[in-house]
């Protein structure tokens, strides 16, 4: 059997252009919060530019769309991460930068080593949106294992 890791991805519809006064409040805090990530236990790898973080990357047409993705060892880690450490403030705050949206987030699990691109990213999306949780892309609220992800059949 393979040996996984869990990856995720967010995006966000953000409410001005990133180096925005409106957008400050977020972007202020990437640096700390990147850093973070990177020292916290469980990491694997995030995407990022040259530059250290996400924000300039855009792979959707719509320029104010932007996404963040990361792997990790494994989900309780990521989730220790994302809500309790002082990431959860941005969280709390996403509305204050980004339009609702009703899929923005998805986990999904990847064989150890592999990195995924923005690409499978988008298609994990797309697929919670039409499918909803499967154990082929899923939340933090309906969690699948391994073994569920080897046992699924995709749906095309």
């Amino acid at each position: 059997m393979t040996d996984y890791h869990i990856a995720q991805v967010n995006i966000g519809r953000i409410l001005a252009p990133i180096d925005s006064e409106i957008m400050h409040g977020f972007t202020s805090r990437l640096d700390e919060i990147n850093a973070l990530a990177d020292s916290y236990d469980g990491f694997v790898w995030r995407l990022q530019t040259e530059e250290g973080d996400a924000t300039a990357l855009r792979p959707y047409e719509d320029d104010q769309m932007i996404i963040n993705m990361s792997v990790w060892e494994n989900i309780d880690a990521l989730w220790e991460y994302t809500y309790k450490s002082v990431h959860v403030e941005l969280i709390k705050d996403r509305k204050q930068w980004f339009e609702h949206m009703k899929v923005y987030m998805c986990l999904w699990w990847v064989p150890v080593g592999e990195i995924p691109t923005p690409d499978n990213a988008k298609e994990r999306l797309a697929y919670l949106e039409q499918h909803g949780v499967t154990p082929y892309a899923f939340t933090f609220k309906k969690r699948f294992t391994v073994a569920e992800l080897e046992a699924y059949q995709v749906v095309e």
